[in-house]
């Protein structure tokens, strides 16, 4: 089940991840992502232990192939999995097991990895790929959505569609955005709905509050409105 984008922007080192399947809550055992470290999707028979100890060993200096290669070593169930990531450094490695069920595979390209299982076949992650290359002007929540919604079009989940989500990290320890949608009749078009919700306020608010370097924020809320104000003009 499963497929995934997982993503490095080259200009501010922001990691994300989106993904969808027809399964409950994709994105409550999928993605894991730790700010300045790296990203990691577990999917197939998922192996959550994959993005924990993932996640750690990159914390240690180890490449991601060379964690990729440690995690299935070590597990009887590896050719029930897959498995992708990336470091903050842009490295990428992945792994689909010999028996996930079909059409399964991943692809990787600068900046970006791909990873899918139960597709309609191999034209889900390659519209996915061509769609995210060729967004590059869309902010990085946006892009992956639209690569998605592309993938799904060009036929997705082979069972259908239940949940979606998206998860981005930013320079602090905890995400900058993270989006779940559950259990929905076409949830990456929820997706979009909500993270264009998120730019109503939240991606303004965010800016004020407590962060390194300013473990208090701001906490006028004369000062935070204006400010608010001022950053939807700006954007437009």
């Amino acid at each position: 089940m499963t497929w995934s984008i997982i993503a490095r922007d080259h200009a501010t080192g922001h990691l994300a991840i989106a993904g969808a399947t027809r399964f409950f809550a994709v994105g409550a055992r999928v993605p894991f992502i730790a700010s300045g470290v790296g990203a990691i999707a577990t999917q197939a028979l998922l192996n959550s232990f994959y993005g924990v100890e993932g996640l750690a060993l990159l914390r240690q200096g180890l490449a991601p192939a060379e964690v990729v290669a440690q995690l299935t070593a070590s597990d009887g169930g590896r050719d029930y999995r897959q498995l992708h990531m990336i470091d903050a450094t842009g490295r990428m490695a992945a792994h689909t097991g010999a028996a996930c069920v079909g059409w399964c595979g991943h692809c990787t390209a600068e900046g970006f990895s791909i990873a899918g299982n139960m597709l309609a076949g191999p034209e889900v992650i390659d519209t996915t790929a061509a769609t995210f290359a060729a967004a590059a002007a869309l902010p990085l929540a946006q892009r992956l959505i639209a690569a998605m919604r592309a993938g799904e079009a060009a036929g997705g989940d082979r069972r259908g569609r239940q949940s979606a989500a998206l998860l981005l990290h930013g320079d602090e320890p905890w995400s900058d955005l993270d989006l779940r949608v559950d259990d929905h009749e076409d949830p990456l078009a929820e997706l979009a709905r909500l993270e264009q919700v998120s730019r109503e306020r939240w991606v303004h608010f965010r800016r004020f509050l407590p962060r390194s370097g300013d473990r208090v924020g701001e906490t006028d809320r004369t000062i935070i409105e204006a400010g608010i104000a001022r950053s939807r003009a700006e954007e437009g």
